[in-house]
This record gives structure tokens, sequence and C-alpha cells, in this order.
């Protein structure tokens, strides 16, 4: 009989238990249902606002739309930022969810993917702008070549392209916190190679081609003024 007794005791225990939990259960199902409800929303009034103000036209210019759709993504920039957004949304209901059940690890984890989610935003809007900011250097450089008549002007616009890219890959991904001192480092090593190899290259084996290249690249039209002679003076 005092089992039995033990037994009902621990069962009405329990039994308060959970009826004191499932309001609180009830309060983060109905978080969930309206964060995603949000985020359908928000992701919506995203992409609708960034094709409103063209920037899909920014990013394909900028060539990423190509880059991701190469990557196998089925849609362009703007729908990575209206997906983001909707993540973005729907990790900060399940924060607020978790957090109202006690979870604190879970809450933990999620705070910090809810707070990369921004760098990642920054990191695209900095690709975005920076690739197109690099073709139309590009393409200025190779029109002012080309008005200048020198030659070698895709190559230099191809040059001064690349090296704006690869200026703006380390903005994005120091933003991301992506390798940190160890890219930036390696980075610095491998620009510092090329140089060493390129100067290397010039001093070694490319005396003839380099002197070539600068005579096309600026003639010597004008030659030294020849000086006439001074006229004597007449003698009184």
């Amino acid at each position: 009989m005092e089992n039995f007794g033990l037994h009902l005791e621990s069962s009405r225990a329990l039994l308060l238990a959970v009826l004191a939990y499932l309001p609180r259960l009830l309060i983060a199902a109905v978080v969930i249902v309206v964060g995603w409800l949000l985020a359908k929303a928000l992701r919506f009034a995203i992409t609708k606002a960034l094709r409103a103000i063209n920037f899909p036209v920014l990013t394909e210019r900028s060539g990423l739309d190509n880059f991701l759709q190469q990557g196998g993504m089925a849609g362009d920039t703007t729908t990575v930022f209206g997906v983001l957004a909707y993540w973005l949304t729907i990790l900060a209901s399940l924060l607020i969810a978790f957090n109202e059940l006690g979870l604190t690890y879970v809450t933990d984890l999620l705070s910090r993917v809810v707070w990369f989610v921004p760098n990642v935003f920054v990191a695209l809007l900095v690709l975005a702008f920076g690739s197109y900011f690099a073709r139309f250097m590009r393409d200025t450089v190779q029109s002012y070549c080309r008005s200048v008549k020198l030659q070698d002007a895709a190559l230099l616009g191809k040059l001064a392209q690349y090296a704006i890219l690869a200026f703006v890959v380390l903005i994005a991904l120091d933003q991301i916190k992506v390798g940190g001192d160890i890219v930036r480092q390696s980075f610095l090593i491998l620009l510092g190679g090329v140089v060493f190899a390129v100067a290397l290259a010039f001093g070694l084996g490319g005396k003839d081609w380099a002197q070539e290249r600068i005579e096309q690249w600026w003639p010597r039209r004008m030659k030294d003024p020849v000086v006439p002679p001074a006229k004597e003076e007449r003698k009184l």
C-alpha cells in the first residue's frame, strides 16, 4: 500500500510538472508559427524591394549571378538575400522559443548562428559592389589604354580587375571570419611571390621582351632637338 502511494505521488508530481510546462510549450509553438509567417513575408518583401531598385542588374553585370549559377544555384543573388532573411527570421524565432523553454545550450548555439547571418549579408554586398567596381575599372583601364594607343590594353584591364577582385574577396572573407590572419598572410605571401616571379622573369629572361614592350607602350617619337650654332657677332 505504501508503494502504491509513492507511485501515486510521483505520478502526480510528474503530471503537475507537465501541466506547468505546457504553457511554455504552447507559447514556444506560437512563436515558431508567427516567426515562420513573418519569415515568408520578409523574404517576399526583401526580394521585391531589391528587384524594384534594379539590384539584380548590378549583380548580373558584376558576374556574381553567373558565379552562383555555375555553382549549382537555381536563383540569383537577390534570391540568396531573400533566403538569408527568411532563415534569419526562422532562427530568431527558434531562439526565442528555446529560450522560453529554458534550453540554454541550444539558445547559445542558435545565438551564434543568428549573429553570423548578418555577416554573410555584408559579405555578399561587398562581393556584389566590389565585383561591379572591378569590372568598371577593367573597362576604364582598357578604354584609357586604347585611347592613348597603348599595347595590351585587354591584359592591363584584366590585371586591374583581378587585383581589385582579390582585395574584395579578402574583405569578404574577413567579414565572415573565415581564416582570419591566415588568409591575410597567405594572400600577402602569394602576392609577394607573384611580384617576385615577375621581377625575376624581367631580370633574367625578359629584358628584350620588356624593352620591346616599353618601346611599344611609350615610343620615342621625339628626338632630342638640334640646337643651331650661335651666330658670330659682327665685329665693330
